[in-house]
């Protein structure tokens, strides 16, 4: 009888230990269950494309000028001048006149302080729409006087070849090719401004190059920053 007992209890002994083993055991099954958040967060981090994509950068050209709140080269500051000369807008133009000096518009190489016209910053918004006639200088050869609206100036004077496309671009040096005298340096010192001389050599092949066409666009150096100070126009002159 003693013998039954003590195996009896020794059965239930072993069933209590088997039982509580396996209820000990369950928690093993959790790190199995803990590591599928731990995949799923991996693709998340492998996912760094937007800011890796160079297609922000990309879309940005030299032409369209600099960064915002970036002080422009005289080259820059000229590609954004001559797109806006390309396009008649004047109010672009005028945003870079300066607000004190204003622009003088020479028709030929010899900057005349005494005879080329200077317009405000005010005035040049609405120049293109003015009728009135004025005296710009005169014509080289004939010696008659230049009396156009502005349009008609701008048409003869300023923007008279593709310099957007077909130009050569020169910064500070001009093609001096005519008989007259290049005074830019004189009346535009080099210490304080910039010029940026737009040349096409030939624009008819039958005239042999003495249809060839400067658009010197100069700017006063304020610091880092450039002003619109002169639009100086060449050409071939007898």
């Amino acid at each position: 009888m003693h013998t039954v007992k003590k195996t009896g209890k020794l059965a239930l002994a072993t069933a209590a230990f088997v039982l509580l083993a396996a209820c000990s055991n369950t928690p093993a099954a959790e790190p199995e269950a803990t590591a599928t958040p731990v995949q799923t967060e991996q693709p998340a981090a492998e996912t760094p494309a937007p800011s890796q994509s160079p297609e922000p950068s990309a879309s940005v050209s030299p032409s369209e000028g600099p960064e915002e709140g970036t002080p422009p080269t005289a080259l820059e500051a000229a590609s954004t001048v001559m797109r806006a000369l390309e396009n008649g807008n004047m109010d672009t133009l005028s945003a870079w006149v300066s607000r004190d000096q204003g622009v003088r518009f020479s028709p030929y190489g010899y900057v005349d302080t005494e005879h080329d016209l200077v317009f405000t910053h005010e005035e040049i918004s609405g120049l293109m729409k003015d009728s009135e006639q004025r005296t710009w200088g005169s014509f080289q050869g004939s010696g008659e006087p230049i009396k156009l609206t502005f349009a008609e100036y701008f048409k003869r004077f300023v923007y008279d070849a593709d310099f957007v496309n077909d130009a050569r671009i020169s910064l500070n040096q001009a093609e001096n090719k005519g008989t007259m005298i290049n005074n830019i340096n004189e009346v535009y010192p080099a210490g304080k401004y910039d010029y940026v001389d737009y040349h096409i050599s030939s624009i008819d092949p039958q005239y042999q190059g003495m249809d060839w066409r400067s658009l010197r666009l100069v700017f006063e150096k304020i610091g880092e920053d450039r002003i619109l100070a002169g639009i100086v126009h060449d050409e071939w002159t007898p």
